[in-house]
């Protein structure tokens, strides 16, 4: 029987689902995707200096992250619509201000408290992710959905001019335009769905899920922390090793994000007849391959191959790990905090990354962050394949339990 079965407690995915979820769990994660922006923003209208600046936004991602844990289990439980209105609403109001109040004092506060509430937001939508059929497909939408809004409005942003009005008004638009959603978002599946599998299952199976669970969280901070590093060091090590100049590196952040249109599109039409840890395992072998490469790579157009490359299999590899924590649980109990401890790996890159290729190269930055990939697939793969047999024994009729359980 297909893990689609109503016995999951799963629901299908209805246009106005999509637009819910998908649009909270955007608007929730904009800030990481926009904080380029709206640090020339502060920089430039304010007169915050390069330090200042990225402290501010490091403290409001790092709000975001914190928010988000602190709220998972509440957005997985019964209080999923106080959390996405809250979060929605300071979101709207610490960037809205920050937007449009020229005070420092104002913007300091305004940023961090958007921040706070964008991690509402995001564990929101995390959570209603593991509600839905097919995780693999939801989160492959999900990650097309986030690339294509935020190829948007990155396009929009520079022909408004980065200001502070278009950096943090737009994104303040934006989380109320999403609160009128809310409404939409998919409950956690009913007590009624849950309980053949609680009086079917043996309880010690609940177990290996929770410690499936907390590893994932864990293995997904240090893989953000490896790929946000390469991230952190992308241009410099471009313009130093490759001779990359500023068209050149222009030309890498379009195109790796059309190849992460592609990839998460991809994932999005096949849902799991792809599988799940098989190109898992593929995503993170090419990306280990791919990080490595960055660090030695020479030409110009080489080094920009490798890194829209490595973009490219980023996703793919992004998309899956989200996937299996929204299959374990379809309350969202691991799919709810996990883009909180992604946000939490992603704020130490910069600096790992930085202090790495400072202190001994990029070469071996390259192989550093090949070799912490290839560390964390093992326990990915272990867990991916734990969090597709937890979707096939949810899907399960009870009798059929029931008569495994007895043999």
């Amino acid at each position: 029987m297909s893990p689609d079965d109503n016995h999951t407690g799963r629901v299908p995915l209805t246009a106005t689902r999509a637009v819910s979820v998908f649009g909270i769990s955007v608007v929730g994660f904009m800030t990481a995707n926009l904080v380029p922006v709206m640090i020339v923003a502060l920089t430039g209208e304010l007169g915050f200096s390069d330090t200042e600046a990225g402290t501010l936004m490091t403290g409001s991602l790092l709000a975001c992250a914190v928010a988000c844990l602190l709220t998972s289990k509440w957005a997985a439980a019964n209080g999923r619509y106080t959390v996405a209105r809250a979060g929605l609403v300071l979101t709207a109001a610490g960037f809205g201000a920050a937007a449009f109040i020229p005070s420092a004092p104002v913007v300091v506060a305004g940023v961090l408290i958007g921040g706070l509430g964008a991690g509402g937001a995001v564990s929101t939508g995390g959570a209603a992710l593991g509600a839905l059929r097919n995780p693999d497909r939801a989160s492959g939408i999900s990650g097309f959905a986030n690339r294509a809004i935020v190829s948007v409005v990155l396009f929009i942003i520079p022909a408004l001019g980065a200001g502070m009005g278009s950096a943090f008004g737009l994104l303040a638009g934006l989380a109320l335009a999403a609160l009128f959603t809310t409404a939409w978002l998919p409950d956690r599946p009913a007590s009624s769905d849950a309980a053949p599998l609680a009086v079917s299952a043996p309880a010690k199976n609940s177990k290996p899920t929770t410690l499936a669970g907390i590893g994932l969280l864990a293995c997904f901070a240090l893989w953000a922390l490896s790929e946000d590093s390469l991230w952190a060091v992308a241009a410099t090590m471009g313009a130093d090793q490759a001779q990359l100049d500023e068209t050149g590196m222009g030309l890498v952040l379009s195109l790796s994000t059309l190849g992460g249109l592609l990839a998460s599109g991809l994932v999005g039409l096949a849902g799991r007849r792809l599988g799940r840890t098989a190109p898992l395992a593929v995503a993170l072998i090419a990306g280990a391959a791919l990080k490595m490469l960055s660090g030695t790579v020479t030409d110009p157009n080489l080094y920009i191959a490798v890194i829209i490359a490595w973009n490219t299999i980023y996703i793919l590899a992004f998309i899956y790990i989200v996937a299996t924590a929204a299959a374990l649980d379809a309350s969202g109990r691991w799919s709810a905090p996990v883009l909180g401890v992604y946000l939490i790996g992603s704020s130490f890159a910069p600096f790992f990354g930085t202090f790495v290729s400072t202190a001994a190269g990029y070469d071996v930055l390259g192989y550093v962050l090949a070799g912490m990939t290839l560390v964390l697939m093992v326990p990915l793969l272990l867990i991916s394949r734990i969090s597709v047999r937890t979707e096939e024994a949810a899907a399960a009729p009870p009798s059929d339990i029931n008569k495994a359980a007895i043999a």
